[in-house]
């Protein structure tokens, strides 16, 4: 039975980097891929659930984020930061690998378990969002939606992009889950982790329904 004293994914530690696919470790555990816009906070995110400034690389230019990292939970679990997309800037040849990768990654990869797709608060489903959930919705597994840097946005803006978005993504992909989240503030961390770890331990799914609280509204 897994026990969580402490936040579950805070001994996250880097694994491994691939380019292509032929460079991925063996689909034989069970992983949860972050995908998202290059400056939409995927890698703050990512630092912010495992409690460590430097687990993912965050940099100030977007778009320099170029492989897909793996970090290691223990027990053949894993975290998995894929490469930013949508930033003008990276050479088209680039774009249009990562675009094959990314693709194939999501529809194909049998040790994944679900899908956290990070989204700016203020710019949601852009149409890239939209590229990636068509792409990786036929697979039937679930998403889960980070609408992030919720802090700048007002409590009732934040509560009608909340409501919008998870209408939008009932009507048009399904087994889709979305929630606010901030970054800077430390808000939504407790939810997230609530869902991800649904995904990562699901033969202890209902110990983690008892042991992590829902959030407080």
């Amino acid at each position: 039975m897994l026990i969580l004293t402490m936040p579950i994914f805070q001994n996250a530690a880097f694994f491994i980097s691939a380019h292509h696919l032929r460079d991925l470790p063996p689909a034989s555990g069970i992983e949860v891929a972050f995908a998202g816009r290059s400056n939409a906070g995927k890698s703050s995110a990512l630092n912010t659930l495992a409690n460590h400034n430097r687990l993912a690389y965050v940099s100030k230019q977007p778009g320099r984020t170029q492989l897909i990292n793996f970090f290691t939970l223990g027990n053949d679990k894993h975290l998995v930061d894929l490469p930013g997309y949508g930033y003008a800037k990276v050479p088209e040849a680039m774009r249009t690998h990562w675009q094959t990768v990314l693709s194939r990654y999501l529809s194909e990869r049998s040790s994944l378990a679900g899908l956290v797709l990070v989204m700016d608060s203020r710019h949601p489903l852009t149409p890239l969002d939209r590229q990636m959930l068509d792409w990786f919705s036929p697979s039937g597994k679930p998403v889960h939606v980070l609408l992030t840097k919720s802090d700048k946005l007002s409590r009732s803006e934040a509560a009608l992009t909340l409501n919008r978005v998870r209408k939008e993504l009932n009507a048009t992909w399904g087994n889709c889950s979305v929630q606010l989240f901030s970054s800077l503030k430390k808000q939504g961390v407790q939810e997230a982790e609530k869902v991800i770890a649904t995904w990562l331990f699901p033969e202890d799914s209902d110990t983690l329904e008892d042991q992590i609280p829902d959030p407080v509204a």
